[in-house]
């Protein structure tokens, strides 16, 4: 039977729920199961294990359901932005009247246009550098005056406002307002930072807003609005969304806080952990003031120790001047002894070195003579042996070779020859005899080799 046949005449009233109830019976039976592709957008995971979201594309969304024991056969949590094919049945909530999907499986489909330009926006600025730590700066523990940077009708506004009148209210707050949401919440959050940075009269910047899908808070995932954050001198902390939500500014910022509430925790130390550091440093300031004191105190009584009244120390330096006294009398009083001696002394040697005028010529006359007596030993042992060397000479001399009848052979050039191989037959020669010389001309010769 067609479902159309069960439709009230016109005539018919019904009421809010029967019209409901009949509605939903036409859309489940006209709607088997299909599939929906989309993107995940406010998704929320309830205490119960069931998964609450919308499922949108470019142009509308629709509400969507899964109960937890579809939820754990899909072995993940989906993200906000994350594109994925729905297999789901189309139902009405009667009590409101919201027709939605009940989800029953869902695989992958790829990620949302804006997850997808999220992503891509990250990787450019962390290949830049802008996510570095080394280049984030520190956050002061003790500021004067905080800023934030949000909207006036935020709740997030409150939050911080509350939690710095709880914690530090001895802190300045100045709000810079700017819209959180919309399509020129970036750029009007990117000139309020930009103006805090200008007026530089605070100490920290709260970048803060509540939590909300991906679309909400796309504004924090602004490029411009990065690179102010990146440049700004003044320590920039991000406090956007919920602990599960991340934007851009999140990374680049100094510091992330997962909610408003902590980024106004962490920008500074609470009334009782500033009256709390005063007292440690008062106590140590105490205790180091104390042991000076006590440090003089010993100073003070080792000088009183040495301290002397000046008839005690007239006393004193009068007994040691009359020793003194005593000690240059003594030293002169030997002194002169020792002068007395030594005199005594010089005068036994001069006496003992005084000249004696006959005792020395005689000595001197002895001494004369047996110098002379001494030089005619010498000169007549120098005499007898020069005359022996004189006759050793002579008789190893060639001349008395020759007398005993040798004679000396020398060749035209004067040579003297030694061996009669030297010689060639006809060559002339000099024979030189104890008296007189002979030239002769070789007739033969024989000798030894």
């Amino acid at each position: 039977m067609n479902s159309w046949e069960n439709m009230p005449m016109s005539n018919e009233v019904l009421t809010v729920s029967q019209l409901n109830r009949q509605v939903g019976q036409l859309l489940e039976g006209h709607f088997s199961r299909l599939w929906v592709r989309g993107e995940i957008s406010n998704f929320t995971q309830a205490a119960s294990g069931h998964w609450y979201f919308s499922i949108k594309d470019e142009r509308a969304s629709v509400r969507a359901v899964m109960f937890r024991g579809r939820c754990q056969a899909v072995g993940f949590v989906p993200k906000a932005g994350e594109k994925f094919e729905f297999r789901a049945t189309v139902t009405l909530y009667e009590p409101r009247g919201d027709y939605q999907l009940q989800v029953e499986s869902m695989r992958r489909a790829g990620r949302g246009d804006l997850h997808e330009a999220f992503l891509a926006l990250k990787e450019k600025l962390a290949r830049e550098g802008l996510f570095d730590p080394a280049r984030k700066r520190p956050i002061p523990a003790m500021p004067a005056t905080v800023g934030v940077v949000t909207s006036l009708a935020a709740a997030a506004l409150r939050d911080v406002l509350t939690a710095m009148a709880r914690r530090a209210p001895h802190v300045r707050v100045i709000v810079y307002p700017a819209p959180v949401q919309g399509l020129d919440a970036a750029g009007k959050l990117d000139a309020a930072l930009r103006q805090a940075v200008a007026r530089a009269e605070v100490d920290v910047l709260l970048l803060v807003r509540g939590g909300g899908s991906i679309e909400d808070l796309w504004s924090f995932n602004d490029e411009a609005l990065a690179r102010s954050i990146a440049a700004s001198p003044i320590p920039v902390i991000s406090g956007v969304g919920h602990e599960t939500d991340f934007t851009i500014a999140d990374f680049v910022a100094d510091l992330r806080a997962p909610t408003p509430t902590a980024a106004a925790e962490l920008c500074c130390l609470s009334h009782e952990a500033c009256a709390r550091a005063v007292r440690v440093a008062f106590a140590s300031l105490a205790a180091h003031q104390r042991r000076l004191l006590e440090r003089a105190s010993l100073r003070l009584d080792r000088a009183a120790a040495m301290l002397v009244s000046p008839q005690q120390r007239l006393g004193r330096q009068a007994l040691h001047l009359q020793g003194l006294s005593q000690r240059l009398s003594r030293a002169a009083a030997q002194a002169t002894a020792a002068q007395a001696v030594r005199l005594d002394k010089v005068r036994a040697r001069l006496a003992h070195a005084q000249p004696r005028p006959q005792g020395l010529r005689s000595e001197l006359n002895h001494r004369r003579q047996a110098l002379a007596d001494a030089a005619r030993r010498l000169l007549e042992r120098r005499r007898q042996r020069l005359l022996a060397l004189a006759q050793t000479l002579e008789a190893l001399g060639p001349r008395s070779i020759l007398d005993r009848g040798y004679a000396i052979v020398r060749k035209e050039d004067g040579e003297i020859v030694k061996n009669a191989l030297d010689l060639s037959v006809g060559e002339q020669i000099g024979v030189e005899l104890a008296r007189g010389s002979v030239r002769a001309n070789v007739i033969r010769a024989h000798g030894l080799l």
